[in-house]
């Protein structure tokens, strides 16, 4: 079933939107660690709705309840299940989507894939919202990374055609990529942030939505971890990646840019730097033959457009057979960019620390 992921951890997420509530249970953490509670919270609350202008009015505190794998304050290296109840559901508001498929979401795949049985309140196992499990066991992950000095960074590149500053793929000032996480917006450029936010703001009043584009950055990662073809770090990740509803596209390094290039261009030439391998260029994004090479892994993803939008739409009436219009109504993210960049984080280090374990 699509509800499990995993090879060295294992996840099983379960819930949905307008359930009792949503959650995930981690098999394979190694037993005596201590986590930090107070910083999977931070991450949690970088992810929760309803805390500004620009994201859904849907108020969670997405407080997590542990439920096993957690004895005398460390990992028993037993199932650790996590639950987070949710708190402010207005079910009503989707009355009419038993019958009328909204654009762009899971309805109607969802109808057909479950015989019309499955919950359709709020997207039900569909929802974004299933995505607050997977920051928690991302925030794990990332403290069990960050014991080998593997830290996951990410900021938002783009929203709709405003970009923020480019950054050198080689090397980051990790301080700034830091600061990210306590701004409203994780932009590099506060200008840009500015921009970005009135970009959202004017198609909020114009009952639409906007998109845009994350990047990742994971450094400290070794060389050599990884197996070319069918368990390539590229493809762990985007296994992942694309599990984050509203992911519509994934490239590394320079992605498709680099076909523009030629291969002396393209090619990241080696050299040391006292014993240490680096390359002069990361366009690869520190993987080649599906394996790291040491130096940092950079990709980026797209992401859509949020399909809930105020305007009139065309669909279908399922009930009775017949071509329809829908107007949404409830609460919903114009942009849903900037509440997924903890949500790309935590599957980005769920994934290197699925490849690491021994």
């Amino acid at each position: 079933m699509s509800g499990f992921w995993g090879s060295k951890i294992k996840l099983s997420i379960f819930g949905e939107s307008h359930g009792e509530g949503i959650g995930i249970t981690i098999d394979g953490l190694q037993p005596g660690f201590k986590i930090d509670f107070e910083k999977v919270q931070q991450e949690m609350d970088r992810r929760a709705p309803g805390r500004n202008s620009i994201s859904t009015a849907r108020k969670e505190g997405d407080k997590v309840t542990v439920m096993s794998g957690i004895f005398n304050g460390v990992t028993t290296g037993t199932p650790l299940c996590g639950i987070i109840r949710n708190e402010d559901k207005k079910s009503r508001d989707y009355s009419t989507q038993a019958v009328l498929m909204r654009p762009g979401h899971g309805d109607y795949p969802g109808y057909l894939k479950y015989n019309g049985f499955n919950d359709y309140r709020g997207g039900g196992h569909f929802s974004g919202r299933i995505t607050a499990p997977l920051v928690f066991a991302g925030a794990i992950a990332k403290q069990m990374l960050l014991e080998k000095n593997i830290k996951v960074y990410s900021h938002i590149k783009s929203i709709s055609n405003i970009y923020d500053d480019e950054i050198d793929l080689c090397c980051i000032n990790e301080d700034k990529f830091e600061n990210l996480k306590s701004k409203e917006m994780a932009v590099l450029n506060d200008e840009t942030m500015i921009k970005m936010k009135n970009r959202i703001l004017e198609v909020k009043e114009d009952c639409d939505s906007v998109g845009g584009v994350i990047e990742c950055i994971i450094t400290g990662v070794e060389g050599g971890i990884g197996d070319p073809f069918f368990d390539s770090v590229e493809s762990t990740i985007s296994h992942l990646v694309f599990s984050v509803p509203a992911v519509k596209g994934i490239e590394f390094g320079k992605g498709f840019d680099i076909t523009k290039m030629t291969g002396s261009k393209a090619n990241d030439q080696y050299y040391y730097d006292s014993d240490k391998v680096k390359t002069y260029t990361n366009n690869n994004g520190g993987i080649t033959g599906g394996i790291t090479n040491g130096m940092n892994i950079v990709f980026r993803v797209a992401i859509k457009p949020t399909p809930s939008i105020y305007k009139e739409q065309n669909t279908i009436n399922i009930k009775e057979k017949k071509n329809d219009k829908l107007k949404i109504v409830g609460r919903h993210d114009p942009c849903i960019v900037q509440r997924a960049v903890p949500v790309i984080e935590a599957v980005a280090a769920i994934a290197l620390y699925d490849l690491i374990k021994e």
